[in-house]
């Protein structure tokens, strides 16, 4: 939703609203502004010992928080190696190896050694970033997006800076902003959107995406960005060897002039730091600017849903949005951007001129709906995407095939462990239905497959209930109504809330 953080010195931070029941919009501040000279709860995870990794950090967000517009020049020694080694230890263990072949496992082996040879190379300059390793992932809808996997050193790298980038940015990143950021998740963004939606006068939705945002990053204006709060120019020269890295497909190494490898540790953060300059802080001040009612913004990396009261303010906002991304050699999908008429007086105005029930639209993984309660009341139905649930069975069919031959134990609980994981994701408030799909199709998955691996007589649905009882969750809703949620993380009976 439309939040911002308070800064009496600047003009791109949000104002709060009444705090009046009587027709109040959803306050554009997500956050309880901390009290002066409150202790900030440290950002960095902390060792077994549960001793801060550097007290350098503590210095570091004590400086971001008293000189919010300098420029900070002294940023590289932080990287020292103890935060070298936990970002080594945050890595996935299983993840796939870049061109340098080096997995997680084989880097462990004398540990300490190789991180000190790092840290020596980083803070010399000797250190030099490796090409990433394309690999092409297959997308619901039968195309292709590129995955960028980087080297074990270059993700361990990257890992420790994003630790610090995270000291300076998070006081600077707007309430709206929820993709690749500490304590954020994609059901917060859900949460916002849905309490957005339903407790304020939203007509019309904005449903827009970038198109391949993550390959057309320009470089100039992303260092741009950048120096804006970092004036250290070895952090500088290690953003720009990783961007100007290449990219290595069938052995054949390729230049990067434009874009961040997506799939890389440091690619997350450079993408909010981009549409933080180059979307956030113009849509906060055009908003103002307008005085357009009843505005909401939900920005999930490049995932951006935006509601308005009136269709004038909607078509208005998406032209200027237009000409914005080009300025920044950006471009909106034609295809998934769509404006829509949705809310909840969209299934009475459109039955009125005769044009049909209110349209869908996607966001991270669900398919919002003009629905119903019980007495008849607007409610924000939320159902995951067909496609994404066909993929993810589809998926889950091919690997039955190879473990056709495994034990009835073994692929239980292997299909335990998925379904419980589908769950953790989808199991929210009205979207019951679409669980219960899931688990009767992997049911029946798991039946086709025992049935073909004997010539004997077929496994039947009896059995077969035994079994998904055995090792198949049920389907049940996991997580609490949205508005909960949301209005806990963020409460407003206080009076600065």
């Amino acid at each position: 939703m439309m939040y911002g953080r308070e800064d009496s010195d600047s003009a791109i931070v949000a104002s709060k609203s009444a705090n009046k029941v009587e027709g109040a919009t959803a306050e554009p501040m997500e956050r309880r502004v901390e009290a002066e000279g409150k202790a900030i709860t440290s950002a960095t995870c902390r060792t077994q010992g549960r001793e801060s990794v550097s007290p350098g950090l503590d210095r570091l967000r004590q400086a971001v928080r008293e000189h919010r517009k300098e420029k900070l020049t002294a940023l590289l020694h932080h990287v020292d190696v103890d935060l070298l080694t936990k970002a080594y230890h945050s890595l996935k263990r299983g993840a796939a190896v870049g061109v340098d072949g080096v997995t997680w496992e084989a880097y462990g082996e004398g540990l300490q050694a190789k991180l000190t040879d790092l840290h020596a190379r980083v803070r010399s300059g000797a250190y030099r970033a490796q090409p990433t390793r394309r690999r092409m992932i297959p997308k619901p809808d039968g195309r292709e997006r590129p995955l960028g996997i980087t080297s074990l050193e270059d993700k361990i790298v990257q890992r420790a800076l994003v630790e610090i980038l995270n000291i300076i940015y998070e006081p600077e990143f707007l309430g709206f902003s929820y993709g690749f950021r500490p304590g954020r998740n994609q059901h917060d963004a859900l949460d916002a959107l849905w309490y957005g939606i339903n407790k304020t006068s939203v007509n019309w939705i904005l449903d827009a995406d970038i198109r391949a945002f993550f390959d057309t990053v320009d470089h100039e204006w992303l260092m741009r960005f950048v120096e804006y709060r970092i004036g250290d120019q070895r952090v500088l020269r290690l953003i720009r060897k990783w961007l100007k890295a290449g990219v290595m497909q069938d052995g054949i190494l390729t230049a990067t002039e434009v874009g961040s490898p997506q799939g890389s540790v440091i690619s997350p953060m450079l993408s909010n730091i981009y549409l933080h300059y180059a979307f956030d802080l113009w849509a906060h001040q055009w908003r103002q600017r307008s005085g357009c009612e009843h505005m909401i913004i939900v920005r999930y990396a490049d995932d951006i849903v935006c509601g308005f009261k009136h269709e004038r303010d909607a078509k208005t906002f998406l032209a200027e949005f237009k000409e914005r991304m080009e300025r920044f050699v950006l471009s909106l999908h034609p295809e998934k951007t769509r404006l829509v008429e949705f809310g909840r007086f969209a299934a009475k105005d459109r039955a009125k001129r005769g044009a049909g029930k209110p349209e869908t639209f996607a966001f991270l993984g669900f398919t919002h709906i003009c629905g119903q309660d019980r007495h008849g009341r607007f409610l924000l139905e939320r159902r995951t995407r067909r496609d994404r649930m066909r993929s993810k069975l589809k998926a889950i069919k091919l690997q039955l095939r190879r473990k056709m031959h495994a034990s009835i134990p073994e692929q239980g609980r292997w299909l335990g462990r998925i379904v419980r994981g589908y769950f953790a994701y989808h199991a929210i408030p009205t979207n019951t239905r679409a669980l219960s799909t899931f688990r009767y199709f992997v049911t029946e998955a798991w039946r086709r497959t025992l049935d073909h691996r004997s010539q004997r007589a077929g496994v039947t649905w009896e059995m077969m209930t035994r079994l998904a009882r055995q090792w198949l969750p049920m389907a049940r809703i996991s997580h609490p109504w949205p508005g909960d949620r949301f209005t806990v993380k963020h409460p407003r009976w206080e009076p600065s809330a």
